[in-house]
């Protein structure tokens, strides 16, 4: 099994078509080198799936793994990761969710699930500590994504689709609860695979190396987070929403289509409007004391409210300032099945075709009255819902327009307009799954958001991205949210923006000697940092749960190798650095006039960042980093 704690020690294997199950091996040896997650399912996707094999192949499989901290009530850990082919890219592509499936799948016994070949029909498959049991789906296909999971065990942790995964929308969701894997299209592969639902219960609890230590440092953690100006003030008191005003205060809130930074009816969507006329109450992930989530009343239902991506996507980035419209829009889209980002993303660069004569599709800037009936007709694959089922990147290919197709790699760009944030536009296009703002470093961060170094300014940005990715990397791969790395900023930086110590920060943190220091952080391994570096907390939990040793510099070289891992397969299906773009608005149109900088300048800062990354020039690892990483031998 495994010696290490925080593991079940077991990865299951199950083959719908033909009904069977297995065990997959998984090494102490490689929970080591790749801790859980998203890398452990990548290491088994890259040995597993040929590069040939495209996401709706019967030989592409779906991997849903948790990591060492999930079920064991350390802070914001119920995470989960689902990873597989994604037909939205035709990459790798990984998506995390909060909900409770995680924790249940553990109590089954088992750290992941290796979902294989496809099923004749449509069924829902049962997990426990003793069976897996295979059942006929034909009552629940078609159901609703809400009606899907009332209809299943209340007890039992759940992943599900809508009907949006079941007619291979490419940017279909798979959810838990009230919580979403919503990026990449992972949704479509589970209706494509004719899996339903997925449950898993049991009585098991992983065991803790060393249970008395964790409980008294789980306390300072949860204290910490409590005191921490992001984590215990913003987040629970607005959730994600109270970004909205100060990304229109920095110019990075999408606007029609990315074409500005700011929308002049910002304050009508925010996440203040939101906690004054519509918050019912706060939610949060198991396990979670921030408390992010949010709770609105729709149609007399109390149901999850949207999220800072939901309301810009289909807010200002549609010149939409109805949020009472933008709450039913986030429940039909969840009930549907479908990524918000995508959605919104998709609309408004049809809306921008159609503005310019390019496709006459009747959809229009500022007009909402019909988008409930076009989620419909997306998910159902009705009319011109069945060409926007295929995202923006195939709207592109097939209308022109590439110049303002707002994704990268196929997937569609987040809610940060990064020509005010160029660091942010440099994670969008180096990131492995595309338009991510999380694989992306989001270095949106330092750039307004919780510091305020030079926006505009290239000096420190690859170094600062590269760090970013491979911690969040580490840190989601642990079963950990990404949130609670927040509180490695320090607090007084944060509640004291203009103070002469931040301003001095700042400054520093684009300085050549600043660069530097970063630099050695990224390229030192763990014989270099042995540190355990106390605003990282990760740290120190990993190593009182498992027993491993370990330090910021082990936990960066676990980023890293995950990071790269999914590079070089991504580079085996065709990724060279000419995919490593974004759309002209945002490299060659200036976004404020009197801001001569404001644009991503992505070949420079592209050029600094394969070198950091030990990549040569067409952005392919190379044999020398590939076997720093033990990669490759």
């Amino acid at each position: 099994m495994t010696k290490y704690g925080g593991y079940m020690g077991k990865v299951l294997i199950i083959d719908v078509k033909n009904r069977t199950t297995s065990l997959y091996p998984w090494s102490d040896g490689e929970r080591e080198d790749y801790l859980g997650g998203k890398i452990m399912a990548a290491k088994i996707i890259k040995d597993n799936v040929g590069s040939n094999v495209q996401a709706f192949d019967e030989e592409n499989i779906l991997v849903i793994s948790t990591g060492p901290l999930t079920g064991t009530n350390a802070p914001a850990s119920s995470r989960f990761n689902i990873s597989t082919i994604s037909p939205l890219t035709g990459l790798l592509t990984s998506s995390n969710c909060g909900g409770n499936f995680g924790i249940h799948l553990k109590r089954a016994g088992y750290d992941a699930l290796i979902i294989k070949n496809k099923s004749e029909s449509p069924i829902w498959i049962e997990i426990t500590e003793d069976e897996v049991l295979f059942h006929d789906a034909k009552d629940l296909w078609g159901k609703m994504v809400g009606q899907t999971q009332e209809a299943l065990d209340p007890k039992a942790g759940k992943v599900v689709i809508g009907p949006a995964g079941e007619n291979l929308i490419k940017y279909a969701s798979i959810f838990s609860g009230e919580r979403t894997a919503g990026r990449g299209g992972i949704g479509a592969v589970m209706g494509d695979k004719n899996i339903k639902a997925i449950t898993a219960k049991g009585n098991l609890k992983p065991k803790i190396n060393n249970v008395e230590g964790t409980k008294e440092f789980y306390r300072k953690w949860i204290e910490l987070l409590k005191n921490h100006p992001l984590t215990g003030e913003q987040l629970p008191t607005f959730g994600t929403a109270g970004l909205i005003s100060l990304m229109q205060h920095r110019n990075v809130l999408t606007t029609k289509n990315f074409k500005y930074g700011n929308y002049h009816d910002f304050d009508k969507i925010s996440g203040e409007r939101l906690r004054k006329d519509f918050l019912v109450r706060n939610r949060g992930c198991i396990t979670c004391p921030i408390q992010c989530g949010r709770q609105v009343e729709v149609d007399g239902r109390i149901v999850k409210g949207p999220e800072l991506e939901t309301l810009a996507l289909l807010g200002s980035n549609l010149l939409n300032n109805d949020l009472q419209l933008i709450l039913r829009w986030n429940l039909e889209l969840d009930e549907l099945g479908m990524d918000t980002i995508s959605t919104g993303g998709t609309i408004a660069f049809a809306m921008e075709l159609n503005e310019k004569g390019l496709w006459e599709n009747g959809l229009e800037f500022g007009k909402t009255g019909n988008l409930s009936d076009i989620f419909k007709d997306i998910a159902y694959r009705r009319g011109i819902g069945n060409e926007l089922a295929e995202g923006t990147r195939y709207l592109s290919n097939k209308y022109g327009g590439a110049e303002f197709a707002m994704h990268s790699k196929g997937m569609e760009l987040s809610a940060y307009e990064p020509r005010s944030a160029v660091g942010q536009g440099l994670g969008y296009a180096v990131s492995n799954r595309g338009g991510c703002h999380l694989n992306a470093g989001y270095l949106v961060l330092f750039e307004g958001l919780g510091l305020s170094i030079d926006p505009y300014t290239t000096k420190s940005k690859a170094e600062l991205t590269v760090l970013t990715q491979n911690l969040m990397e580490a840190i989601s791969s642990a079963g950990n949210c990404l949130f609670t790395l927040y509180s490695m900023l320090p607090k007084y930086l944060v509640k004291n923006p203009n103070s002469r110590i931040t301003r001095l920060t700042n400054r520093f943190l684009t300085t050549s000697l600043s660069a530097n220091i970063i630099k050695f952080v990224n390229k030192a391994d763990k014989r270099l940092l042995p540190i355990k570096y106390s605003p990282i907390p990760q740290i120190k939990a990993i190593e009182l749960v498992t027993g491993m040793k370990m330090s910021l510099g082990k936990l960066l070289d676990i980023g890293d190798r995950g990071y790269n891992l999914e590079r070089i397969y991504n580079v085996e299906r065709g990724i060279r650095s000419k995919d490593d773009s974004l759309p002209d608005r945002l490299t060659k149109v200036k976004q404020k006039e009197d801001e001569t900088n404001s644009y991503v300048p992505l070949d420079e800062l592209k050029e600094r960042y394969y070198r950091l990354r030990g990549w040569d020039q067409d952005g392919i690892p190379t044999q020398s980093k590939l076997e720093k990483l033990k990669l490759i031998e």
